[in-house]
């Protein structure tokens, strides 16, 4: 029987983690799925990744060990171990640092894979060079030649000199108007520290004249925390600060649109955020505007519009009835921004006639006018408290709070006034009727003597038509 030899050559184990679990080096994958997943979870690496693409193990697991050993490494004196060609220009790297990028990587490992017969030897010996422990000689090797092409013209020579200069120091300055550049040089080498601290200096620069570029790059990469600070920046921001820029011009149509149907979207009213859009779609449809003009010049452009069907029902406005529909038009309550709307004839009919109904309907709404007899003025009002409460009243006010055109003025402090309110309603064909006594009442401008007695009544009937009638008695 033939013996066995002793000093048979024994295939390496590889070590994964703190167990011993082990690979054999010679394949890829050897079924070892337990050694494969624990070596995975080490280096930071998805499982399912490895199993489609084991070489990007083999990529991450080299770029770990460089960028422990790579910080804080002087690299002064030593000459450069690669040449990249990128934008016209020949950038001298070391292995060390290069390896912090995944893209400068792979471009290394294919050029050293394509410069020699041995390329496993060669990178054991780099990799050994980097294993802590007693100092090492530097092992020789030749100098590489790789070359990038870049096809995203938002990266500048100067940007992508700040990624190269960001592999040796971990602290780049860094201002606000290269950001964006910055960001793409490091999307395109894969260096995720830096990208990372580009989009934190990006969240913190937010401005009405950076919004959208800082948007539009999250979109592109990507990036949903940056596009959700964004948004949140606008939403706080809109209407107070970048509602009056021309900056406004900028803010693309999709975000605008997010950030109408968002709850936490602050403004002063729903008549100020009214006319914030209509200043946006202004601005759109007037790309030569460089100043915010002022309110009426926005209004007179929609006036000027056909009035055969609102701006909306236009093909012009077609594209922009979904940011419309964002807004709560029942929040604007005031008349004389209602009949602003009717004059601009930009709201299709059917929208101001719901939003009329709207008020009409609505619980706890108030209707007065102001009257001017022989210099007195009096507020009438009627007030819905609930689906079938109501009351009417009257007071006298001041001829300052009121808008007064060439007419007596009287200054007298009090006046005698005899009144009735009456009101009436139809219900079921059969009118009810309501009235108080004829009062005979001393009117002043403070409380309570300037506000009359209520005609409080409770019917289900609509409409209700209410009248007051007065005189003013000999005093």
């Amino acid at each position: 029987m033939k013996m066995l030899n002793p000093r048979r050559a024994r295939l390496e184990r590889r070590m994964v983690g703190s167990t011993n679990r082990w690979r054999f080096p010679s394949k890829p994958f050897s079924g070892d799925l337990l050694g494969l997943s624990q070596r995975c979870k080490a280096l930071s690496v998805d499982l399912d990744e490895a199993l489609k693409n084991p070489d990007r193990l083999c990529v991450s697991q080299i770029q770990k060990i460089f960028s422990e050993t790579s910080k804080n490494k002087p690299v002064q004196g030593r000459e450069a171990d690669v040449i990249l060609e990128c934008l016209g220009s020949r950038w001298e790297l070391h292995q060390p640092q290069l390896f912090q990028s995944k893209t400068l990587s792979k471009l290394y490992l294919m050029a050293l894979a394509q410069s020699t017969k041995r390329p496993t030897k060669e990178l054991e010996s780099l990799l050994r060079a980097q294993l802590p422990g007693k100092i090492k000689e530097r092992p020789p090797t030749k100098k590489m030649i790789i070359s990038l092409k870049i096809n995203d013209p938002v990266v500048t020579k100067v940007a992508f000199a700040m990624a190269l200069k960001s592999l040796y120091l971990s602290q780049v300055e860094m201002n606000v108007d290269d950001v964006l550049a910055v960001l793409a040089s490091a999307h395109v080498l894969q260096f995720s520290s830096l990208f990372q601290r580009c989009v934190a200096l990006m969240m913190k620069g937010l401005t009405p004249s950076t919004i959208k570029s800082f948007y539009l790059a999250g979109c592109k990469y990507k990036e949903e925390q940056l596009t959700t600070a964004c948004e949140k920046w606008l939403e706080m921001n809109l209407v107070p600060l970048v509602g009056t820029q021309i900056h406004l011009r900028k803010i693309p149509q999709e975000l605008l649109h997010r950030v109408l149907r968002s709850p936490r979207l602050f403004t002063f009213d729903e008549f100020r955020l009214l006319k914030t859009l209509l200043l946006w779609v202004f601005l759109q449809l007037n790309p030569k505007v460089q100043t915010v003009p002022v309110q009426e010049t926005v209004l007179a452009f929609f006036t000027s519009f056909s009035r055969k069907n609102s701006f909306l029902d236009q093909d012009t406005g077609q594209s922009l009835v979904p940011l419309f529909l964002c807004l709560r038009l029942h929040g604007i309550i005031k008349g004389k921004n209602l009949e602003e709307l009717r004059h601009i004839n930009f709201f299709p009919e059917s929208w101001l006639i719901r939003v009329t109904a709207n008020h009409y309907h609505a619980e706890y709404t108030t209707h007065s006018e102001v009257i001017a007899i022989y210099g007195f003025f009096f507020e009438i009002k009627g007030v819905r408290h609930d689906t079938t409460s109501y009351s009417f009243y009257m007071q006298r006010v001041r001829h300052s709070d009121v808008v007064c055109e060439h007419g007596p003025v009287s200054l007298r402090a009090e006046r005698l006034v005899k009144y009735e309110i009456r009101a009436q309603t139809l219900v079921d064909g059969q009118w009810q009727e309501f009235r108080t006594n004829q009062i005979t009442q001393k009117f002043g401008f403070s409380k309570p003597s300037c506000k009359s007695h209520a005609l409080k009544i409770h019917t289900v009937g609509l409409p209700i038509y209410a009248s007051f009638s007065f005189i003013f008695p000999v005093s």
